[in-house]
C-alpha cells in the first residue's frame, strides 16, 4: 500500500505551503543520503511526497484520488469499481492520466520535444506607505527547483551519453493494449521510462538523480515600481522554478500588500492628506506648512476658510505604473476648535460673541465622514 504523503512529511491535510516547504526542508537535512546517519530510501521517500504536496495541482488530483496520475495505474487510496455488488472491472495497469488532463488541463506545458515548462512560484511582498509613493527595490528569498549545475540540466552524469529510450524508440509515447469488460482499450500514453522525451540519459547524474533540478535557496531583487497600489501582483517573467528537459522557467508573482499610514492616505492616485489649523488662521488666513514624506510645502489658507475645505495640487500624487499618470495632493483642511481657553481668551471670544450677534448652530458631519463622499 503507498505511503500516506502527509505523513510522510509529518504535516495534517490542511497544511499551507509554508508548513510543507518547513517540514520537507528538516526531514531531507535529517535523512540526506551524504550525512553519516542519512536513509536514502527515506530521503527518496520524502522528495517523493514533497514533489506532490508542493505542486497544487498534484496535490489536488492526490487529495481527490489517492495519486497523481504520473504513472500507470488506476486511482489509488480507493475501493474503484470493486466497491459495487456484482461488477469488478479490473483496470489495473490503465493510465487514467490522459483522460484526467483533458478534463482538468492538468501538467506542465509541454512541447512536443518532451520539454517541460517550470512551476510558476507566487509570493507576498509587504512594503510601507512611503516605498509605495516613491517605488523600492525588495530581495525574496525562494526555496525552488532549479537547473541542476552538475550535469547543466541535462539529466545525465557529465562525461556519459544520453540514448534512445529503448521502451518508446525514440517516440516518447507507448501504446498500452488493456480487455475489461468494456471491452477492448487502447491507450497512447507518455513513456513512463522517458517521461516522453524519447531518449534518457545512460547514467543519470548523482546530484538531481536524472530529473536535471535541484531544490536550492535563491535570492530574487523584485523592482517595485512607484505608485504601486495595495493588492497589485507584479510579473516577474523567467524567476520561478526551472523547466526539465530544456523547457522553460516559470514565472514569479509577487502580491504588494501596502501598510497604511497615520496620517496620509490615497484615492485612486491622489495622495490625501490631512491639515489642521486654529480658528484665528481659518478667520484670518495664514501660511501653513504642510510635511508629507520627506518634503515640506506652504498651503495658503485663504481668510474664511472653512472646515473641510479641500486644497489640491496638481502633480504631487502616486504616479499611475501603468498609465504614467501623476495624480494630485489633497490637502483637507480641518478648523480645530480648542477644548480649554484662558481666561483672557474667553473674554475675547465672548466679545466676538457679542459683536457677531445671536449664535447660529450649523450642525454637520463630521469631517472623515464627508472626506471620500
Amino acid at each position: 500500500m503507498p505511503n500516506d504523503h502527509y505523513n510522510t512529511l509529518g504535516v495534517s491535510k490542511d497544511a499551507s505551503d509554508d508548513e510543507i516547504k518547513k517540514a520537507y526542508r528538516k526531514l531531507a537535512h535529517k535523512y540526506h543520503p551524504d550525512k553519516k546517519d542519512g536513509d536514502e530510501e527515506k530521503f527518496k521517500e520524502i522528495n517523493s511526497a514533497y514533489q506532490v504536496l508542493s505542486d497544487n495541482q498534484k496535490r489536488q488530483q492526490y487529495d481527490q484520488y489517492g495519486q497523481t496520475f504520473d504513472q500507470a495505474g488506476a486511482p489509488g487510496g480507493g475501493a474503484g469499481f470493486g466497491g459495487a455488488q456484482g461488477f469488478n472491472a479490473n483496470f489495473e495497469g490503465f493510465d487514467f492520466s490522459s483522460i484526467f488532463d483533458d478534463f482538468f488541463g492538468g501538467g506542465r506545458r509541454r512541447s512536443q520535444s518532451g520539454a517541460v515548462q517550470g512551476s510558476d512560484i507566487k509570493v507576498d511582498l509587504t512594503i510601507s506607505f512611503k516605498e509605495s509613493y516613491f517605488g523600492v527595490k525588495r530581495d525574496v528569498s525562494l526555496y525552488k527547483r532549479t537547473s541542476c549545475e552538475n550535469c547543466h540540466g541535462n539529466g545525465a552524469e557529465p562525461g556519459t551519453p544520453i540514448e534512445t529510450c529503448s521502451t518508446c524508440n525514440g517516440a516518447g509515447k507507448v501504446t498500452q493494449q488493456m480487455q475489461t469488460v468494456l471491452g477492448a482499450f487502447a491507450q497512447s500514453k507518455t513513456c513512463p521510462s522517458c517521461k516522453g522525451e524519447g531518449k534518457k540519459p545512460k547514467t543519470p547524474c548523482t546530484t538531481c538523480g536524472g530529473d536535471g533540478r535541484v531544490n536550492a535557496d535563491v535570492d530574487v531583487s523584485i523592482a517595485v515600481p512607484k505608485g504601486i497600489a495595495d493588492g497589485q501582483t507584479i510579473e516577474i517573467p523567467g524567476k520561478g522554478e526551472a523547466g526539465r528537459s530544456g523547457g522553460s522557467p516559470g514565472n514569479l508573482y509577487a502580491t504588494v500588500h501596502v501598510q497604511k499610514h497615520k496620517k496620509l492616505d490615497r484615492d485612486g492616485d491622489d495622495l490625501v492628506a490631512l491639515l489642521p489649523i486654529s480658528f484665528t488662521q481659518a478667520a484670518l488666513g495664514s501660511a501653513v506648512e504642510l510635511t508629507y514624506f520627506d518634503e515640506t510645502l506652504e498651503v495658503a489658507i485663504e481668510p474664511g476658510t472653512q472646515s473641510g475645505y479641500i486644497h489640491r495640487l496638481s502633480d504631487k500624487g502616486f504616479q499611475n505604473p501603468s498609465t504614467g499618470r501623476v495624480g494630485d495632493l489633497r490637502v483637507h483642511v480641518n478648523v480645530v476648535t480648542p477644548r480649554k481657553l484662558t481666561k483672557k481668551e474667553k473674554e475675547l471670544v465672548k466679545a466676538l460673541q457679542k459683536e457677531e450677534g445671536e449664535t447660529s448652530v450649523v450642525k454637520e458631519k463630521s469631517f472623515w465622514s464627508k472626506l471620500f463622499s
